[in-house]
C-alpha cells in the first residue's frame, strides 16, 4: 500500500492524495512554517496541511515558491475556522485563503469543526467551489458519525475526507467502520498523542523490535489501518525521521497490540462540546 513518501490514496472523486502529509498547526507564521514547509518538501513531503485558523497559510505559500518543487506535485489543504461559517461567509473566507496561499486552485478545503446550524451551509458553499473547480476535493474536519449522517442527508458532493483526532487511545473504530462503508477516507490529526503516549511499553517493545523510534512505530501503525497521517513538526530531525517510515511494516499481531491501547483519551476538545 504504501511503499514511499510519494504513495497515493485515491480518494472518492479520483484526486490523489499523499499518506503522509505536514501539519502546521501552531507554526509561526513567518520564518518557523517557511523553513518547516521547504524542509519538508525538500525531504520529499507532498502534501501540506494548514488552515486560516493557524495564521500561518501566507508563510506555506511562500515556502510553496521558494522550495522549486512544482505546485501540480503539492497536495495543499486549508480549512474554514467557525466564525466564517455559513454560506457568503464560507466564500468570503476560501479567497482570503486563496490570497494568503497565493494559489488559484486549492488541492482540498475542510470545514474545520461542525459548527451546530452552520455546516450544512458552509458545506452548500464548498460544493460551489468544488463545481466551479476552485477547490480540487472538498471534505470535514472533527465530524461524529452523526454529524455525517445529518450532513449526508443533504449533500449533493460526498466528502473525500473526514480529518479527526486519530492515534492508539482514540482509534475511533465506529467512526473509521462508516468512513469507510461511505468511502470517505479518514485522516489523522496529532497522531502522536502531542508526545503523551511516549515511553508507554508497548511502544517501546515495538520502537526495539522494529528498529525504530516510536513516533514512527505509531506513523506507520497508521498507514497500515489505512489513515492518512499528518504529524507536525518544525524541527528538521523530526520532520525527517516521521518520513522515514516506508521501510518496514508491522506485523498484524503488533497492528493488533496497537489497537488494544485504545481509552477513547482526546487530547483535543470532543467535537460535541467544542461547538
Amino acid at each position: 500500500m504504501t511503499k514511499h513518501i510519494h504513495s497515493t490514496v485515491t480518494l472518492n472523486n479520483g484526486v490523489e492524495m499523499p499518506w503522509l502529509g505536514l501539519g502546521v498547526y501552531k507554526a509561526d507564521g513567518g520564518n518557523e512554517v517557511e523553513e518547516a514547509v521547504k524542509e519538508a518538501l525538500k525531504i520529499g513531503y507532498r502534501s501540506i496541511d494548514t488552515a486560516a485558523f493557524y495564521y500561518n497559510e501566507q508563510g506555506v505559500g511562500e515556502a510553496i515558491r521558494q522550495s522549486g518543487v512544482p505546485r501540480e506535485e503539492i497536495f495543499v489543504t486549508t480549512k474554514v475556522w467557525n466564525d466564517d461559517q455559513g454560506y457568503e461567509e464560507t466564500l468570503k473566507a476560501f479567497e482570503e485563503s486563496r490570497q494568503k496561499l497565493g494559489l488559484d486552485v486549492i488541492d482540498l478545503y475542510l470545514v474545520h469543526w461542525p459548527v451546530k446550524g452552520k455546516y450544512k451551509e458552509t458545506w452548500r458553499a464548498m460544493e460551489k467551489l468544488y463545481k466551479e473547480g476552485k477547490v480540487r476535493a472538498i471534505g470535514v474536519s472533527n465530524f461524529n458519525i452523526h454529524h455525517l449522517e445529518d450532513l449526508l442527508r443533504d449533500a449533493n458532493v460526498v466528502p473525500v475526507v473526514n480529518q479527526v483526532e486519530y492515534h492508539p487511545l482514540l482509534t475511533q473504530e465506529e467512526l473509521h467502520d462508516y468512513c469507510k462503508k461511505h468511502n470517505i477516507q479518514l485522516e489523522a490529526w496529532s497522531p502522536l498523542t502531542r508526545g503523551r503516549m511516549f515511553g508507554a511499553p508497548v511502544l517501546v517493545e515495538l520502537g526495539n523490535k522494529y528498529g525504530k523510534s516510536e513516533a514512527q512505530i505509531i506513523l506507520r501503525w497508521d498507514l497500515q489501518n489505512e489513515v492518512v497521517t499528518i504529524p507536525k513538526s518544525v524541527t528538521p530531525a523530526r520532520i525527517k525521521e516521521n518520513a522515514n517510515i516506508f521501510d518496514f511494516a508491522l506485523s498484524d499481531e503488533d497492528i493488533e497490540k496497537l489497537n488494544a491501547c485504545n481509552e477513547n483519551k482526546r487530547f483535543g476538545p470532543d467535537p460535541d462540546e467544542f461547538v
